[in-house]
């Protein structure tokens, strides 16, 4: 039963964050003229389809993505496997282009249109977070307690002590503070803090800590803002927001780089598996933590797509915004065949990346 009721709550968070991003391209695209053929929600088999004006609408059995496919962009792909040559409609011998299609719209209109689908994810972040903020208990970045023995101690950090920024970077959040020792993997850390109304800085470095598996920096918090007032709401949504996107960027790098392992990574059947523990853990504290807990992963799960979508990687909207802005500069397009070729090329490698995160997730989950 608890995997059914995980089932449902990550279809409903996926479905929200794909209808979202696939919406701002829908949205955006059809404002500029261009013609939509299909609007997808999943992959697969479909379980039902309708069409209103020119536009299919399918939901389709796996909850694995979806896509908005204009015209004439499916039209070239397919051209580019099966080897036959991609032509606008002619009229008495000359080529017409019809500005309804894709590739034949103007650069700033495509511009618009790619971009749109990330910034939805971000306004549905905005959203989530807005209502979250209304609902959890914001937590300070401050020191209420020293663990002795630990990097701050050492360091000088008394009791009290707010962090403002840690290498520079500004600070706002307790959690901001928990995702800076998660990925931290050695050297000195500069702390800028205020005590009794002074800013100071100090120099510690994070020890770790076996009980945790972790580096941290020897500090504990119990401060949190009791009361928002006025435009506090928003500012504090912002933060949150700050901080999902800092999160998401600074674990991507860290991926890259190797200073996250795989069992860090989660697809969709460890996000399914995540979020039957969080329904597990939280439940007994009852609905209203679970629905706060859900959001959360909403948030980071929106903000995630849109960051992604944004890689300058074939065949996802930053690929194909690269080819947009490459044509901006140079005044033509790059041949369409040529640009259809290497999103073919990115589509074969993210499938292949699909598969090895499915497998990474069973993995994660037997060991």
């Amino acid at each position: 039963m608890n995997m059914l009721f995980s089932l449902i709550w990550f279809i409903i968070i996926f479905s929200v964050v794909v209808i979202s991003h696939e919406s701002g391209h829908f949205i955006v695209a059809k404002a500029n003229g261009i013609r939509v053929k299909e609007f997808l929600v999943g992959f697969g088999p479909v379980i039902f389809k309708f069409k209103k004006n020119e536009t299919t609408y399918k939901v389709c059995l796996l909850p694995l993505g979806g896509a908005c496919v204009y015209d004439g962009m499916d039209e070239l792909e397919e051209d580019v496997v099966n080897g036959t040559d991609y032509s606008a409609s002619e009229e008495d011998g000359k080529q017409v282009k019809d500005r309804s299609k894709f590739l034949n719209a103007s650069p700033w209109a495509r511009l618009a249109t790619l971009i749109a689908g990330p910034l939805f994810n971000f306004i549905l972040g905005f959203i989530v977070a807005f209502i979250m903020v209304n609902m959890i208990i914001i937590r300070e970045p401050v020191a209420t307690e020293i663990m002795e023995g630990g990097a701050a101690e050492e360091a000088g950090m008394m009791a009290g002590d707010r962090i403002l920024a840690i290498d520079g970077q500004k600070v706002y959040l307790y959690d901001e503070i928990s995702v800076y020792t998660s990925l931290y993997r050695g050297g000195d850390v500069l702390i800028t803090y205020e005590r009794n109304g002074e800013v100071g800085n100090l120099v510690l470095k994070p020890k770790y800590v076996e009980e945790y598996g972790r580096y941290l920096f020897g500090i504990t918090n119990e401060t949190f803002v009791e009361e928002l007032h006025g435009l506090d709401v928003f500012r504090y949504t912002w933060y949150e927001m700050r901080y999902n996107v800092r999160m998401v960027w600074k674990s991507l790098g860290a991926l890259v780089t190797g200073r996250l392992s795989r069992e860090n990574v989660a697809g969709p059947v460890g996000v399914v598996n995540m979020v039957g523990d969080i329904i597990e853990e939280t439940s007994p504290y009852g609905w209203q933590t679970v629905l706060v807990n859900m959001l959360n992963l909403t948030l980071l799960l929106t903000v995630n797509l849109g960051i992604f979508n944004l890689l300058p990687v074939p065949a996802l909207d930053g690929g194909r915004l690269l080819f947009v802005i490459i044509e901006l500069f140079r005044g033509k397009p790059i041949p369409p065949k040529k640009e259809a070729y290497v999103h073919i090329a990115g589509m074969v490698l993210l499938l292949l990346i699909v598969v090895a995160v499915f497998f990474n997730d069973i993995h994660n989950i037997f060991n």
